[in-house]
């Protein structure tokens, strides 16, 4: 597989884990107000489950486009791989050791990473937005090496995720 199909992949990815949070937030939301019987069927550590390997995808996704592909991270990069790779581990740990409190642990991390990631993004629309002495000259910050469909770049698909773990870690957190 080429790495543009590997991109335009992640993208579905990343667009698949926004209709998951927006349709979980809306079905939780629904969910309130009425006696939703199944609301409950997915327990919490399912959830923690789902976010777990969510966030292990990302990163091997990451690491593929590193050190598979060869695209350089730059240092928004590195921040928010600073934030999932962690994330993973102890949404792993919390997943195997039943910890009912992950989320106290899992949600600082998906806030940081998705700041950082919506961070990066708006860099790469508002060049302006950082000087160029902050980034690095051989891997600018600003750089897409994936735009798909228009408006879908690494940071994007990062925060994606971001959003969705936090989003499964919060539902979670109701359920334990």
């Amino acid at each position: 597989m080429s790495l543009d199909q590997m991109l335009r992949l992640f993208a579905v990815a990343a667009l698949a884990c926004n209709v998951a949070s927006v349709s979980l937030v809306a079905v939780r939301r629904r969910g309130r107000g009425s006696d939703a019987r199944g609301a409950g069927v997915v327990g919490a550590r399912a959830l923690v489950g789902v976010a777990a390997l969510l966030a292990l995808g990302a990163t091997l996704g990451s690491l593929y486009l590193s050190e598979i592909a060869h695209l350089e991270p730059c240092r928004w990069c590195w921040f928010q791989r600073i934030a999932m790779y962690p994330l993973a581990l102890v949404l792993i740990v919390g997943w195997l050791r039943r910890d009912r409190g992950v989320h106290l642990y899992g949600l600082p991390m998906c806030v940081a990473g998705a700041a950082m990631s919506t961070w990066h993004y708006l860099l790469q629309h508002f060049p302006d937005l950082e000087g160029a002495t902050t980034c690095s000259l051989t891997s600018p910050c600003t750089v897409r090496y994936a735009w798909e469909f228009g408006f879908v770049s690494i940071p994007y698909m990062a925060g994606s995720v971001f959003v969705l773990v936090g989003v499964l870690l919060i539902l979670s957190r109701h359920r334990s």
